[in-house]
């Protein structure tokens, strides 16, 4: 599916994951830096943490915060309160600025660009104290959804929601596994790994004009 550097770019939505993408990823960065607070290996706080906001269902809206929190404190013995460890983690989720400055430039250039997340509540709160929904045309939080990335027909409901082709559409995620099964719905893909990579692969695919 790339592009050479001189062809137009055959894409009119693009789609952006959240955390690891559009801002630093605070719930890895917050579960590290939790489970170094109280001497918890951080590769099994982030293990348990992402087996346990999938598998209570928090982050499709089957269950609340506490509930999440309560299991994950059961299986590490994490023993901070929940208001702390929720600041932990939304104060992790940086913006990236120049991600941003990416999209303004797409829309500009007469593209669609959305956020497609695995988030909860939390991305609500970011965007109350941060405000960058403005920068997107539509905002797909999984907590809403009722479903996740690790569901493939979630791509083609918002393709569908949308009025957008697969064949048209462009999704960056720094997850291997959404970006496989967003593949094999018919996407483009780019896989985030860094600033400079991103950035290189998506002028191949997509050449963005440079503003006036």
């Amino acid at each position: 599916m790339s592009q050479t550097a001189s062809a137009p770019c055959p894409y009119d939505w693009f789609f952006f994951d959240f955390g690891g993408v559009i801002a630093e990823e605070g719930f890895v960065n917050g579960l590290r830096s939790l489970a170094r607070a109280e001497g918890i290996d951080p590769d099994f706080m982030l293990q348990t943490g992402i087996e346990t906001v999938f598998g209570t269902g928090f982050v499709v809206g089957r269950t609340d915060e506490a509930a999440f929190w309560r299991e994950l404190r059961e299986k590490t013995g994490l023993r901070a309160g929940n208001d702390h460890c929720r600041e932990t983690i939304l104060n992790g989720f940086v913006l990236r600025p120049w991600m941003l400055e990416i999209v303004r430039r797409l829309r500009r250039s007469g593209r669609k660009c959305a956020i497609l997340s695995d988030q909860v509540g939390w991305l609500d709160i970011l965007e109350e104290r941060h405000g960058f929904f403005q920068h997107f045309d539509r905002v797909v939080n999984s907590f809403y959804q009722g479903k996740s990335k690790r569901d493939s027909s979630l791509f083609t409901d918002v393709l569908e929601a949308v009025g957008a082709q697969a064949e048209h559409a462009l999704f960056v995620d720094d997850s291997e596994g959404n970006i496989q099964r967003a593949s094999e719905q018919g996407l483009a893909t780019i896989l985030y790994r860094s600033k400079n990579d991103f950035l290189h692969r998506l002028q191949r695919l997509c050449p963005i004009p440079e503003d006036p």
